[in-house]
């Protein structure tokens, strides 16, 4: 069997930017009709979200102007392309590989919609190799980003000398729904940012970075109903039940333990947490119950104060953050991502 290595990680942002506290006035205005105590509520979740600022692909004024579900989508295709482009370049100057040599390239994302998927414009802009397979993942949410790190790894391990792209591009902002006053929109609107990231993984003998150990994903059974979009005539509309934190924590044991030891690990061999960033509910639960074990996602908090919550992209933006440290040969790292099924994704990986 071949060793997956991850070579290097990108990110590119859009190109507008507000600290939450800028975008408080226009929450204000947004709600200006509600009752004071629903106004005060949702300013607060503001304030807690432990989100400084985020960045957009369209400008604020636009976000809080109300459009049809086609204008919306329409940004959002035009801009996912070019933030797709400008990623994948970035990644394949940082690793010095030309674009015809990737054989493989995953998209992710799940805010818009467009057929043919992103992969299909890049293979045409950047002169992608024509037999190169295509790989796009729509539908699996925040976690896709991992999800995205474990289909590269199968088809790594059984193919030696191949290259592949996994580009995950998002935009909540673009499924920002101005006529649902739900609890479920009011947070997913504090914690939500847009942004792109890339990973490059090979089986190249010589790749350098850190190795696959294991991959595996872990679904919660009877909990589709926890995570998601129901897609109405204005658009994408959250779906986000106030119980997956501690729904989170209660599988938590099983999550984490079971796959370490199938991995010839444990917990105490673990000395780097990529988590993915949820929001600052999920992060506190995490945090106490890798605390305990003596462990700290400080990463993963500095990532969501920065950019907020970019769907699939956010836990690449954190494993870039450890790929730029200077880590020992031997140590591990857990990368971790929770998404709508509702599942749980985990690869274990060795410097």
């Amino acid at each position: 069997m071949n060793e997956t290595r991850i070579v290097t990680v990108a990110k590119e942002l859009p190109e507008y930017c507000r600290s939450t506290q800028e975008i408080l006035p226009f929450v204000e205005l947004w709600l200006a009709d509600e009752d004071e105590r629903f106004r005060r509520k949702v300013i607060k979740i503001f304030e807690g979200a432990a989100v400084d600022k985020r960045y957009g692909i369209m400008n604020i004024e636009e976000v809080f102007t109300a459009t049809s579900f086609e204008e919306k989508n329409s940004i959002y295709v035009r801009e996912v392309k070019k933030l797709g482009k400008a990623v994948l370049q970035k990644a394949l100057a940082q690793s010095g590989w030309q674009a015809d040599s990737l054989d493989y390239i995953i998209t992710v994302s799940c805010t818009g919609i467009m057929i043919p998927s992103l992969d299909a414009y890049l293979i045409n802009d950047l002169g992608l190799k024509q037999d190169i397979v295509r790989l796009p993942v729509t539908e699996m949410g925040c976690a896709a980003g991992v999800s995205g790190l474990i289909y590269a790894q199968n088809f790594l391990k059984s193919n030696p000398n191949k290259r592949i792209a996994l580009i995950a591009v998002e935009s909540p902002t673009a499924t920002f729904q101005l006529n649902d006053h739900s609890m479920a929109n009011m947070v997913s609107a504090a914690i939500f940012g847009d942004g792109a990231a890339c990973v490059l993984l090979s089986s190249e003998a010589d790749a350098p970075g850190p190795k696959i150990v294991r991959e595996e994903m872990y679904h919660f059974k009877d909990a589709t109903h926890m995570m998601g979009f129901d897609l109405t005539n204005h658009g994408l509309k959250m779906i986000l039940d106030p119980a997956v934190p501690e729904t989170i924590a209660m599988h938590f044991p099983e999550i984490v333990h079971p796959f370490l030891e199938r991995s010839g690990s444990s917990i105490g061999q673990v000395q780097h947490l990529i988590f993915h960033p949820g929001g600052r509910k999920i992060v506190q639960t995490v945090e106490e119950l890798f605390g305990k074990l003596g462990k700290n996602i400080d990463d993963t908090r500095e990532v969501l104060r920065a950019y907020g919550n970019m769907s699939s992209a956010t836990v690449l933006y954190v494993l870039e953050r450890f790929l730029q440290k200077d880590i020992q040969e031997g140590e591990q790292g857990l990368i971790l991502s929770f998404g709508p099924g509702f599942s749980a994704q985990r690869v274990l990986l060795e410097w």
